[in-house]
């Protein structure tokens, strides 16, 4: 599981995917979204703009990512 520093909170699912590297573009990230392949606290997850917190988990493509949340 790899931690992820947000420095604002909420943050949209698809930003943290692109952000993170895990799909290339925000367009690549919206759409395995779309298509069901995120999972957000265990559960699919299908809407990209879904709001994302400090202690949500994300799972895709075989990475588990925990999100913290940390003020500058």
């Amino acid at each position: 599981m790899r931690e992820v520093i947000i420095t604002r909170e909420p943050v949209e699912l698809y930003k943290i995917l692109k952000f993170e590297g895990l799909a290339e573009s925000g367009g690549e990230a919206k759409a395995v979204i779309e298509q069901g392949m995120v999972k957000v606290n265990h559960v699919v997850e299908t809407r990209k703009r879904k709001q994302i917190v400090s202690g949500d988990v994300i799972e895709f493509s075989g990475e588990t990512l925990k999100i913290a949340f940390q003020q500058q």
